[in-house]
């Protein structure tokens, strides 16, 4: 059951926070204010009114609008046609002309009214992931509706883009548009929501306030107390197990996006990189794992050059990985929880062989790591596209740590994860540490990254500026992160 008897009630002009862990059924209760599922008891009031929605277009005609987790757009659509698609207007008629110049109008329009500056005739593709997002939030206000539903809208932005979109929640609520916002971020919730609804497996476990402390909202949430700090110990760091030297890598676009860097990570260290997405922190890693192409400089491992070498040879060499996108590099969503689990193995001892695979161990397997990684799910055999964001994300750490390691590179290692899983991820990375693996931690979260990291490289434009240990003042990580060293080193 996903939701067990859930009430809520959002005001107008109100910013109303659904708050849960991954898997506690927020994505499906939306859904069904949505009009893509059906509730099986309960009702809907709309104005007071009762409304059963058969489609999205019952829930839009009724003033709601929704953007979802995984953005509903075309890739190889513009901006406005996007937007248009499903209230297309022609001219000459209805079996006339799309009129595209009326598409664009509106969308210059909103964006105008509402301060979402999009470019109507951009390509989705091309656009990054925040701008996006604006096309999704534009798309339903071109709908008129009052009621705005963001689902994890802040699970794949940066947190610049994060900022930038807790001010158009706030201007959209200060126009009296109503909000709910789906998240488990904290800090999100305390700084943005006038009232909190908390719902812990399909039930409401209370409601709260934006004055509520963290750690009362944590244990609603999870339903045990947690801890928002990583527990570690001094490190005790050995041999140099990854090495980088001089590495030069071009992005998609062939410009240079990792320029000249060197890094060591050592056994039982962590180290952690920080900086501002979109400074070769992506494209670094890549390369590490033989996903992008080294113009110069080498890559070793035990002084093994990993340079040449595919991402099959560099998994087996010992490598564990967690990519920055779980979607696109993580997870296969049509293959079951069990089959995602084994994909780097399955062709290995106890698993199977270069002919056939041993479905009876690839099962027991999958039992016990959903079991050891709490990864909610009805079955090892339902398809991980079923799963909530965290939970597929789970499914890709268990994967990568439940086999001996030399190094573990973790990219966002916590993208889209609740609190409880935040704590229990963190802590499997100390653990990997505290048994000797080399660690590198790429985070976009400078709490976390300073949380894991026994020293910290900050990258700038494809640079390494510094390497500082983790104690040094956030002032001064803030000035490298942004390109400034001379405040720095003076």
């Amino acid at each position: 059951m996903a939701n067990d008897h859930i009430d809520i009630t959002v005001e107008p002009g109100e910013v109303h926070a659904l708050l849960g862990e991954n898997g506690a059924g927020k994505s499906t209760l939306m859904n069904q204010l949505y009009g893509l599922l059906q509730p099986d008891s309960g009702e809907i009031l709309v104005d007071g009114e009762p409304k059963v929605f058969r489609s999205p277009r019952d829930a839009i005609g009724a003033g709601i609008g929704m953007v979802h987790q995984h953005f509903m757009l075309v890739p190889v659509f513009t901006v406005a046609e996007n937007i248009a698609l499903g209230t297309e207007e022609t001219r000459g008629g209805p079996l006339g002309w799309l009129d595209r110049r009326r598409s664009r109008r509106e969308v210059l329009e909103t964006s105008q009214k509402y301060g979402l500056p999009v470019d109507p005739d951009a390509l989705i593709e091309d656009l990054p992931v925040g701008a996006q997002q604006r096309v999704e939030i534009v798309k339903a206000l071109t709908r008129d509706v009052d009621l705005l539903i963001l689902d994890e809208p802040t699970a794949v932005l940066t947190p610049q883009e994060t900022e930038e979109l807790l001010a158009v929640m706030r201007g959209l609520s200060d126009s009296g548009k109503s909000i709910v916002f789906i998240t488990h971020k904290l800090k999100e919730v305390k700084a943005i929501a006038d009232r909190i609804t908390v719902i812990r497996r399909g039930r409401t476990v209370g409601t709260a306030t934006p004055d509520t402390p963290e750690d009362e909202l944590a244990a609603l949430m999870v339903g045990r107390a947690v801890s928002l700090e990583v527990s570690k110990t001094d490190a005790e760091a050995g041999r140099d197990v990854l090495t980088v030297s001089g590495l030069v890598v071009d992005d998609d676009r062939g410009v240079r996006a990792v320029d000249g860097v060197d890094l060591v990570v050592r056994a039982g260290e962590v180290l952690g990189v920080a900086g501002v997405q979109g400074n070769g922190q992506t494209e670094l890693v890549e390369a590490i794992m033989g996903l992008r192409e080294v113009r110069a400089g080498s890559v070793t491992l035990d002084h093994e050059d990993l340079t040449a070498m595919g991402t099959k040879q560099i998994l087996r060499s010992g490598v564990g990985y967690v990519p920055e996108d779980r979607s696109l590099d993580g997870v296969v969503k049509e293959f079951t929880v069990a089959e995602n689990l084994v994909l780097d193995m399955y062709d290995r001892p106890p698993y199977g062989n270069a002919f056939s695979l041993n479905p009876g161990e690839i099962a027991k397997s999958a039992r016990e790591r959903v079991e050891q990684f709490d990864i909610r799910t009805s079955s090892a055999d339902a398809t991980v596209g079923t799963l909530s964001g965290g939970n597929q994300q789970k499914v890709v750490v268990a994967r990568e740590m439940s086999r001996p390691l030399r190094l573990f590179v973790a990219a966002q290692p916590t993208r889209g994860v609740d609190v409880g899983s935040i704590e229990f991820i963190h802590g499997r990375i100390m653990h990997e540490r505290d048994i000797g693996t080399a660690v590198l931690v790429v985070s976009s979260e400078l709490d976390e990254v300073v949380g894991l990291a026994d020293r910290i490289a900050v990258m700038y434009r494809g640079k390494v500026l510094a390497v500082v240990p983790p104690d040094t003042p956030r002032e001064e990580l803030g000035l490298l992160m942004a390109g400034i060293t001379s405040e720095v080193q003076s």
